[in-house]
């Protein structure tokens, strides 16, 4: 044989090569709008013929004190979750702690055809809903056949 052979499977030593790799990298997201579990606040991200819709899961953040931004066809939420008023007391041993609190920031790409001129955000029962607009040429519409 050749020189190379060193005594081990080729083909096993690739397959651990690229397990470990594959390990490497799914703790990153894939673009801006993939992420990992756990990432605050949850969205979901939906669309009609007119808008985008986007809707960020943030129970227990004050609506003043959440910032939403586009800029060049992204779309940033940021703001901080303080810590909830039902503090425990100085005795209490914490098992676990499940809930986020301190600062965040989530971006989403948005489509090329979301117009930053045309978006409304309310917060309600800790939901952030945010609708964009789609820009008129991108809208469907019928042509008359002459």
């Amino acid at each position: 044989m050749s020189d190379l052979y060193s005594g081990t499977d080729l083909f096993s030593e690739f397959d651990r090569l690229q397990r470990h790799m594959a390990s490497l990298f799914n703790t990153f997201p894939s673009s801006l709008r993939a992420s990992r579990f756990g990432t605050f606040p949850a969205v979901n991200i939906g669309a009609t013929d007119d808008a985008i819709e986007i809707v960020a899961f943030a129970p227990g953040v004050d609506a003043a004190g959440l910032d939403v931004s586009i800029d060049k066809g992204v779309l940033s939420i940021s703001g901080e979750r303080k810590p909830s008023r039902q503090d425990l007391s100085d005795d209490t041993r914490v098992y676990a702690q499940e809930r986020f609190t301190g600062a965040f920031r989530r971006v989403v790409e948005l489509p090329q055809t979301a117009d930053p001129d045309k978006v409304q955000a309310r917060y309600e029962n800790g939901c952030l809903m945010i609708t964009v607009g789609r820009r008129e040429s991108s809208k469907p519409r019928a042509i008359s056949v002459q």
